[in-house]
């Protein structure tokens, strides 16, 4: 019992380094197009892109999960990362628990 909670643990720590944040995403980029580019640099297992209610377009900003932590490295590597014309803005995402995001704002 004791030791599957310490494997659910250090998954859930290794799941935060698999993902990256991507922003000044061109309004004409779509998440298929999104997920193709990535995949240059390895297995993308998601692409969530998320949508304005009101405006029916994407907020310019997604997040892309990596198979592996080596994926997201190879794409931190690269000095630029463009799509139709603009430059993306990439940086990895490192996911908090609320708890500890309302500790740090105190």
């Amino acid at each position: 019992m004791a030791a599957a909670r310490v494997v659910q643990a250090a998954e859930r720590r290794s799941r935060r380094l698999f993902e990256i944040f991507v922003a000044e995403i061109p309004w004409t980029v779509s998440s298929k197009e999104l997920k193709e580019y990535f995949s240059q640099f390895g297995s993308v297992q998601r692409c969530q892109l998320p949508f304005d209610r009101d405006t029916g377009f994407h907020r310019r900003y997604c997040w892309i999960k990596f198979s592996t932590p080596e994926e997201v490295q190879s794409v931190l590597q690269k000095d630029s990362h463009i799509l139709e014309g603009s430059k993306l803005a990439l940086r990895q995402q490192i996911r908090r628990r609320r708890s500890q995001r309302k500790n740090q704002s105190e």
